[in-house]
């Protein structure tokens, strides 16, 4: 499975991101996972919630450009070696990533990685032989 992401292109301005948080606050959504990347003039808000379909609706509605795409999630051990591993299979699979963040669940001490790739049915089937424990739609 795969899990929906949303992405926000930001004018590089003070107070945006700001007014971007303060949507889903008035709309009571949590972020689960956060990645911002950013040139001189814009930035790319990357981010999962835990309700990306009200919180879609409420960021157009707010005047925000939005986007969704898929991504790969996969739990591994929050260990060192754990993520070069995975990225040693993908690699031998001939599998490129255009890029990933994580986060870890330090409770259960284990790590999320996200990953966005081009060839998702081939990246789920390496993984999927390599027994990497694959996330379903939801990260909670």
């Amino acid at each position: 499975m795969l899990v929906n992401q949303l992405a926000v292109f930001l004018e590089n301005r003070k107070g945006r991101l700001k007014e971007l948080a303060g949507v889903l606050a008035k709309e009571k959504i949590d972020l689960l996972t956060l990645s911002i990347a950013d040139t001189e003039d814009f930035g790319i808000v990357r981010f999962i919630t835990t309700d990306n379909d009200r919180a879609l609706s409420a960021l157009r509605n707010a005047g925000f450009t939005v986007t969704e795409s898929d991504l790969i999630g996969i739990e591994i051990g929050d260990v060192p070696g754990a993520l070069s591993n995975v990225l040693k299979v993908l690699a031998d699979g001939d599998i490129g990533i255009e890029y990933l963040y994580s986060y870890a669940r330090t409770e259960e001490q284990k790590a999320i990685i996200l990953f966005k790739v081009k060839e998702v049915g081939k990246a789920l089937d390496v993984l999927s032989r390599a027994d990497v424990r694959v996330l379903d739609r939801t990260l909670e």
